[in-house]
């Protein structure tokens, strides 16, 4: 259950425009939220509505063109330890091993790898025993726990997900939305979650804000008050399909450039 009180992660008023060879592109305008500690908040848009823009901004990979970005209170305008990033891809490198790979972010700050931590989570992921093995060896769903892992293993306070079961196939993706589930129920760790699925998003979140069409505005808010955890069947009661239909017909597909 959520509770209300000094938000974990906040962002006022962002947009976020480009320059292209053929103009300006608006990404964002005006985008509010606010994230509770120990919440799972799901993103959820048209496809080129900014959900990604918005998240890279989240984590400090890229500036807004005004407004910002707050955790803990704090202006997040860099890259910041406590903030990790799981991204569509999994991103292993794909001359090193999964426990290489696992290990990179310690490598990067000049930190000893916290062997527990990563043992314990490589066992809760069902990756213990594949230390050694390379990416080439692993199937896509593997690939993507082992980005989990590395992006738990530093123990950060915020974790961002940018599609991460996007191009995994729909039983695999059921699995790893248990497996999040799974994680967020034992750590209770802040997590912002994008997807472009109305059911992965009801499945996961406490809220989903959802998100108009280009440029990005926050256009409805949605308390998901089903109880946890929510098995896979929970998607075929009465209730999950009215909130997916309500959701579904928030959604407005059609861009202000499209419309201009």
């Amino acid at each position: 259950m959520r509770e209300s009180g000094q938000p974990k992660l906040v962002v006022a008023n962002a947009s976020k425009s480009y320059d292209t060879g053929s103009g300006v592109v608006h990404a964002l305008a005006d985008f509010s939220m606010d994230v509770q500690p120990g919440e799972l908040a799901c993103l959820l848009g048209p496809s080129g509505c900014g959900k990604s823009t918005l998240l890279w901004a989240m984590a400090g990979l890229h500036g807004l063109s005004s407004g910002e970005v707050r955790l803990d209170g704090r202006p997040v305008i860099e890259p910041n330890p406590q903030i990790a990033m799981v991204f569509q891809e999994a991103n292993l490198l794909p001359w090193r091993n999964l426990i290489k790979n696992i290990e990179l972010p310690f490598e990067i700050r000049h930190q000893k790898p916290d062997r527990a931590r990563i043992d314990a989570l490589l066992e809760e992921v069902g990756l213990a025993g594949f230390e050694t093995k390379m990416p080439r060896e692993l199937s896509g769903g593997m690939q993507q726990r082992a980005s989990i892992v590395r992006a738990l293993s530093v123990d950060p306070s915020l974790l961002l997900m940018d599609e991460p079961f996007g191009a995994l196939d729909a039983f695999t993706r059921d699995e790893m939305n248990l497996l999040i589930q799974q994680i967020w129920l034992e750590t209770k760790k802040t997590i912002v979650f994008i997807t472009h699925n109305i059911n992965e998003a009801v499945f996961l979140a406490d809220r989903i804000f959802v998100m108009s069409a280009r440029p990005g505005r926050l256009s409805r808010v949605f308390e998901i008050d089903l109880p946890r955890p929510r098995p896979l069947d929970a998607m075929t009661t009465p209730h999950f399909i009215e909130l997916v239909a309500e959701i579904k017909g928030s959604i407005d597909h059609k861009s202000q450039t499209q419309a201009a």
